[in-house]
This record gives structure tokens, C-alpha cells and sequence, in this order.
């Protein structure tokens, strides 16, 4: 800069002594904190308002004489009077709240087979891909287990049967494919994918090419008219296609189809 009082030039020089980096450490550690704060409160209050369930899947909840509902750790659909030897762990989509899986868990349970439906941290199962584990320890009654989700949540439940080729004996993709990196081509797991149509989120693109993830002898099974959103009952989604069937025939297919690889598991 120049001085104006002699005109000389005059260099400034940056204060680069280790003790005035030592004086802006704090500074700089105080201001990470309060950004990483300010982004844990937004991801909090982003994935603490989940999509919410449906009146029709609140009723879903309400135990009667053929299917008794629990809540406690997860949500739990049990045959009435009768003791499963098989059951279904179910992981909900993203931001969903695991109550609008309800109708398809009740639907099951009347089949005769266990059901839990898994709530997961900040309703993202990719934070917990490994908490059928869980109720697979609470539940040393149940010989064959599969594990299945939505979206979001089929791909974890994918994530769990890569990891854990010893406690799954079945898959169910609901609208959902595995992650590249947990190909299930060459295992001996029963597997069943359920995918509509309509869907524009896990597209019949997206649907073919997870076919090369999944073994020989995959069951696929395609809903006409079904659309992403339905698989639950939580209401239309940002990104999806209107479905041209009505919300309880796609879930009646979905439920039909998981009892039946629940029944071929149980052999």
C-alpha cells in the first residue's frame, strides 16, 4: 500500500506465525460445529415429517379376530390363534412413515405368516440396513424369515440378505432393486420382485436392469396400472405417475405375491 504521509512504498506483510494460526483454530472448529448444526437440524426436520399414513391404514392397525397388531420396537401382524412358523420383516420407503404399509402387513398376517414392519432412524433406512437382525433375535420361534421393503427400503432389505446370506431365506422388492454394489446373482435366496407399471420412480428401466443383481430364478411380477405411491398408503408422491388401478387392487397383488414367495420359503 502507499504512505501517504512520505509516499514510500510500504509491503504488508501477513501475519503467518504458528500463533496466530493457533488463535484461529477455535474460530474456525466453532464455525464447522454451527454449519454441521445447522444441517443436522434441517436433515432432523426434513425426515421427521414423513409422508403419513392413510385413514385406511390407521383401521389396518386395529387387531381383530383373524390378525393381532402390536406396537412396540416395530409394528407386528400375527395370525390370531395360531402360532407362524414363517415370517416378514418389512422396511418402509424413505421418508415414510412405516404405519402406511399397514393394509399389505395385515393382508399377509391373515395368510398365516409373521409380519413386522420396521420404523428406522429419521424414517431412512439406509441408516439402519441392519435392524431386521433385531426381530430376528426377538422371534427364536420362526424358522424361515424373509425380509423385504419399498423403494428406498427394498434396496436395504437387499443390503441386509447380501450381509447376511445366513438369516434370510427370502426377498421381497417392492417397487425396488438392490444397490450394484450388493449383487445377489449367485446366491441361493428365493426372490420376488413386484413392480407396476405406472411407476415413475423405479421405472420398468430402472426394473430390467436390476435383473441381472438378482438370481436365475427370481420371481418378477408386474402390476398393470400400479404406480410407486401405492405400494403404501400414504398418499401421491413428488416424481410418481398417477396409477390407473385403484389403491387396494395394487396392494391386494403385492400382498398376494409376498405370501406366495413366504410359501416357498417355508417348504
Amino acid at each position: 500500500m502507499v504512505n501517504s504521509d512520505t509516499g514510500d512504498d510500504v509491503v504488508a506483510t501477513a501475519d503467518t506465525s504458528p500463533q496466530k494460526k493457533r488463535r484461529l483454530l477455535p474460530k474456525i472448529l466453532v464455525g464447522l460445529v454451527v454449519v454441521l448444526a445447522f444441517a443436522a437440524a434441517g436433515l432432523y426436520l426434513y425426515a421427521g415429517r414423513p409422508a403419513q399414513p392413510t385413514d385406511r391404514a390407521i383401521a389396518a392397525l386395529q387387531s381383530d379376530e383373524s390378525v393381532t397388531v402390536t406396537s412396540g420396537q416395530w409394528i407386528e401382524f400375527s395370525p390370531t390363534g395360531t402360532q407362524p412358523t414363517t415370517g416378514l420383516i418389512v422396511y418402509p420407503g424413505g421418508l415414510v412413515d412405516p404405519r402406511a404399509y399397514a393394509p399389505i402387513a395385515r393382508a399377509v398376517a391373515e395368510r398365516g405368516y409373521l409380519v413386522a414392519i420396521v420404523p428406522m432412524p429419521l424414517n431412512l433406512a439406509v441408516l439402519a440396513p441392519d435392524r431386521a437382525r433385531d426381530v430376528i433375535a426377538a422371534h427364536p420361534e420362526i424358522e424361515h424369515w424373509a425380509v423385504g421393503g419399498h423403494s428406498l427400503g427394498g434396496a436395504m432389505a437387499a443390503r441386509f440378505a447380501y450381509s447376511h446370506p445366513e438369516l434370510a431365506d427370502g426377498l421381497a422388492l417392492w417397487a425396488a432393486y438392490p444397490a450394484g454394489t450388493d449383487s445377489l446373482a449367485g446366491r441361493d435366496l428365493a426372490v420376488t420382485s413386484i413392480y407396476g407399471t405406472n411407476d415413475g420412480l423405479a421405472t420398468g428401466e430402472k426394473i430390467d436392469a436390476s435383473r441381472a443383481l438378482l438370481p436365475p430364478g427370481t420371481v418378477w411380477v408386474e402390476i398393470p396400472g400400479g404406480n410407486h405411491a401405492q405400494t403404501g398408503s400414504y398418499g401421491p408422491q413428488s416424481g410418481d405417475n398417477p396409477a390407473s388401478i385403484a389403491e387396494e387392487a395394487q396392494q391386494s397383488s403385492i400382498s398376494e405375491a409376498t405370501a406366495a414367495l413366504l410359501q416357498r420359503i417355508s417348504r
